[in-house]
């Protein structure tokens, strides 16, 4: 009979959660085997054999990430009732938790790797293709409420979604660089702000 193979001696779950505050703090290249496996408690056979190289720990932390991050934002954008709604909601959610307690600040797919060496390439396009589909979340939500009535027919989706996503990539260096929730908030207002005049220019 086969051997069912010896158990991990730890919480896989829980490494990966560590990994990815790590990543998260410090950044792709900033972060070291070592600091990995410090922060995760277990040696670097046990990192390669669970979790492949630092690459593929990089790619699963990111992914954890999103699903616990992005499943809030893709709720908010889907249930508000107007599209400047929509994107009021995500902004102001971005600025509470950019600069909540016990977490890294700022946004890991932002922070995590925009320069670097040549051989980080495919982890900065990984990066910048999530960066793109979140814009293109927004873009998405924008032109629904085009089709819906509440944002101007003559307004365009795309430069809409481009604006709004470089402010929250603003507001995730701002907040790593010590913005607090009242500046961040002041940012979300300014930013709103500037949403087309037209029907739904007040709602939300």
């Amino acid at each position: 009979m086969a051997s069912s193979g010896r158990p991990r001696a730890f919480d896989r779950l829980r490494a990966l959660e560590a990994a990815m505050e790590v990543f998260w703090e410090r950044g792709y290249e900033g972060t070291t085997l070592a600091d990995l496996t410090a922060a995760m408690g277990i040696n670097r056979p046990s990192l390669y054999g669970a979790f492949g190289n630092k690459e593929d720990l990089f790619c699963e932390a990111l992914a954890l990430y999103e699903a616990r991050e992005g499943a809030v934002i893709t709720a908010g954008l889907t249930e508000a009732p107007t599209a400047r709604a929509a994107i009021a909601t995500t902004l102001g959610h971005n600025a509470k938790v950019y600069v909540e307690e016990g977490r890294p600040r700022g946004c890991m797919i932002v922070l995590s790797s925009l320069v670097g060496t040549p051989e980080s390439a495919p982890v900065r396009a990984l990066l910048a293709a999530r960066r793109q589909a979140g814009e293109d979340e927004l873009r998405a939500r924008i032109a629904r409420g085009q089709g819906e009535g509440d944002v101007p027919a003559e307004a365009d989706p795309a430069q809409l979604a481009a604006f709004y996503s470089t402010i929250l990539q603003g507001m995730s260096v701002a907040a790593r660089d010590g913005a607090d929730r009242a500046r961040l908030d002041g940012i979300v207002a300014n930013a709103m702000a500037c949403w087309p005049a037209g029907r739904a220019g007040t709602d939300g």
